[in-house]
Order: C-alpha cells, then sequence, then structure tokens
C-alpha cells in the first residue's frame, strides 16, 4: 500500500512543479506559501509539532503558537515551490536572492584549502547553505537524509546533486565511512545538526535530552578541525539572508558531549531569534 501512496505523492508534487514553473518564481513561492498554509497540516501532527514548541518555548501563548505553526507551514509550502527554481537561484548574480554575511570567511577557507565542518539546522529554505558554500568555491561533501517516498527522492537528490551540491552523503553508517573518506581528501563537510538520531549523544537540547548526532565532535577530535555555524533566513519573498558566523575552536581537552551540548546551545540561539522560521515537525525529542 505505501508504494501506491508514494505514486500518488509523486504525482501530485510533479503536478505542482509544473505549475510552480509556470507561473515563475515569485509568484510561484507565495502560491507554495498559500498551499503549504492550507494543506500540510494534514500531513503531519499538529499535536506532535505543538508539543515541540511547548518543550522549547514553555512559556509561549496558543496565539503565538499558532502563528509559528502557521508561519512554519506557509515556509514549507514556498521552499517546495523554490526546488523548480533552485538552477536560478545558483546563477543569479550581485546578491539577487541571497545575501551573505561572512563571505570572507567563506573565502577564507577557500584560500586556504582548510577542511572545515559547516553546522546547521532546518531554517528556512535550508538547502540554500550547502548551494552557497559550493558556489564559492569550496570543496564540500553535504549528508543528507534520503526522502522516505523512493520516486521523489530520486529527482530530489539530481536537483541535489546539480545545482546544490555535487557530492551528497547519505546518512548512516556507511555514510559515515564516506565521510571521513572525504574530509581526509580536504573536502569540508555540511550537516544538519536538528534531527532526531538513532545513534549520537544524548544531551539537553532546551533542557530536555534528545539524541544528538556527534560527527561534528568527533571530527574535532580526531582531526582538530574548526566548526562554522551558518544560519539562514528569509528576508522577505524570495529573498534571504545567510549567516556565516566565526568558526569555533575547540581545545584538545573538550570531549566529544562537552562540544555535542555547546553546538545544541548554538542552534537553540539561532531558533530562539526567529522560531517561525525553524521546522518544528521533526520528533526531536523522541
Amino acid at each position: 500500500m505505501k508504494i501506491i501512496k508514494y505514486f500518488f505523492e509523486f504525482l501530485f508534487i510533479m503536478i505542482l512543479f509544473i505549475l510552480f514553473k509556470i507561473l515563475g518564481f515569485k509568484f510561484a513561492s507565495n502560491f507554495g506559501s498559500l498551499i503549504g498554509g492550507f494543506l500540510f497540516p494534514f500531513f503531519r501532527s499538529k499535536k506532535k509539532i505543538i508539543s515541540n514548541i511547548k518543550k522549547a518555548l514553555p512559556k509561549t501563548d496558543e496565539k503565538d503558537i499558532k502563528i509559528i505553526v502557521k508561519e512554519m507551514w506557509k515556509n514549507y509550502g514556498r521552499i517546495l515551490s523554490e526546488y523548480v527554481f533552485i538552477k536560478n537561484i545558483r546563477n543569479a548574480k550581485d546578491e539577487k536572492f541571497i545575501f551573505v554575511e561572512g563571505q570572507e570567511i567563506l573565502d577564507n577557507i577557500k584560500n586556504k584549502n582548510e577542511p572545515v565542518v559547516f553546522i546547521s539546522g532546518h531554517f528556512n529554505n535550508f538547502e540554500l547553505m550547502a548551494l552557497q558554500i559550493e558556489k564559492s568555491g569550496i570543496n564540500l561533501a553535504a549528508i543528507y537524509r534520503p526522502l522516505n517516498n523512493i520516486f521523489l527522492n530520486t529527482i530530489m537528490e539530481r536537483i541535489r546533486k546539480k545545482y546544490i551540491c555535487q557530492k551528497q552523503i547519505k546518512k548512516g553508517r556507511s555514510g559515515t565511512r564516506e565521510l571521513i573518506d572525504c574530509f581526509k581528501k580536504n573536502y569540508s563537510i555540511a550537516l544538519m545538526i536538528d534531527q532526531r538520531v538513532s545513534e549520537g549523544v544524548k544531551c539537553n537540547f532546551f533542557d530536555e535530552p534528545a539524541f544528538t548526532t556527534s560527527i561534528p565532535a568527533q571530527l574535532v577530535k580526531k582531526y582538530a578541525c574548526k566548526i562554522v555555524p551558518i544560519y539562514i533566513q528569509r528576508v522577505k519573498g524570495t529573498s534571504f539572508k545567510i549567516k556565516i558566523c566565526e568558526p569555533i575552536i575547540y581545545n584538545n581537552n573538550s570531549s566529544i558531549e562537552e562540544i555535542t551540548l555547546d553546538l545544541n546551545k548554538w542552534l537553540e540561539k539561532m531558533i530562539l531569534a526567529n522560531p517561525s522560521q525553524w521546522i518544528w515537525s521533526h520528533n526531536r525529542w523522541k
């Protein structure tokens, strides 16, 4: 039954992609926002999303929670529409769609040819993080989780490899081995640290224990590399701002647990800066 469900979901998304292409970037993004706000809540558990928000933001009242949820779904819809125009975003010049704060940090990493670990979370159109890094001339490998829908995943992988980041590494044990091989070959690594993992370090995230990936911490301990946090926000419509933060250097005495907790604290600050631009639907504290 799942395969039939996935096939019809795939057809629906393909029809939307054709419609988005006809509408053009800005109209498609606005239309995607409407679709996201209206349809997407039917596909994910509203109870889980609200529970997540209350865990992270316990002082938030019901009215503000509704606003956060609504804006999150509208953003989901915009992201979906923007996959059709990833090529346009990548090839655009003069900061037409993306303004980068801290571009000099990326340029310095490129010039030194020094592999680092870029970390972020599912903020707004999170795909643009790896796109901008690779566009800056940095050899990059991005870790991703394949979609459950095998039909749709094929399309998404093609888009990611062609226009976002050529070197894609599937999340999992085999992916971890590939990641280390890439790092040894002077590839920087980009990954999201906000997804739930089955293996990792259990440390506090908004004062609630949560399994968190320890990959960044392990690379720091083994290769003494730097961690570079990145935050992306939608300023308005199809305009984005990417903030490249100063590289974090940990000393040899820092444990994997301490580094992982510290990165969770960084993630918390970014979420608190604009809660409606983070994707709350992940089952983060399971």
